[in-house]
């Protein structure tokens, strides 16, 4: 189970979208009542960012136990990519609420999920050509 490619890449997807939960996003301020505040954006921030980030991240770990049935580990993988995809979506149109601010060190993070369940999906696609071509041998 973890002496596969994919296994790794799916658990990296899982930290990194942990990750988003404590580490910003965008820094800037918001106006609020006609005053500037500092804020940072976190996955924290947005309870609709939250449930999606966490989905993200449980998503990814409970697809590695998947290990068994390769076509529905590749179900799952393409329905946690788009969750992934929808959470970036989501993240930027957060930061339309800033008056002014910049995207911070760690926002890399919220773009690394999907790259690497994508990576995950490629091995999981190879060990399912290595499977059926080692049936046709038999």
């Amino acid at each position: 189970m973890i002496q596969r490619i994919q296994s790794i890449w799916l658990l990296l997807a899982s930290v990194c979208s942990f990750l988003t939960l404590k580490l910003s996003f965008f820094s800037g301020n918001k106006l609020e009542n006609n005053i500037k505040t500092f804020q940072s954006l976190t996955a924290q921030d947005n309870m609709l960012l939250m449930v999606l980030t966490v989905a993200v991240a449980i998503a990814a770990l409970v697809t590695i136990f998947l290990y068994k049935d390769r076509k529905m580990q590749m179900k799952v993988s393409f329905a946690v990519l788009v969750l992934a995809i929808v959470n970036i979506v989501l993240f930027f149109s957060a930061t339309a609420k800033f008056v002014e601010g910049k995207h911070d060190w760690s926002s890399p993070l919220v773009f690394l999920p999907p790259v690497f369940i994508l990576l995950a999906i490629r091995g999981i696609y190879k060990d399912e050509k290595l499977v059926k071509s080692v049936d046709r041998l038999r």
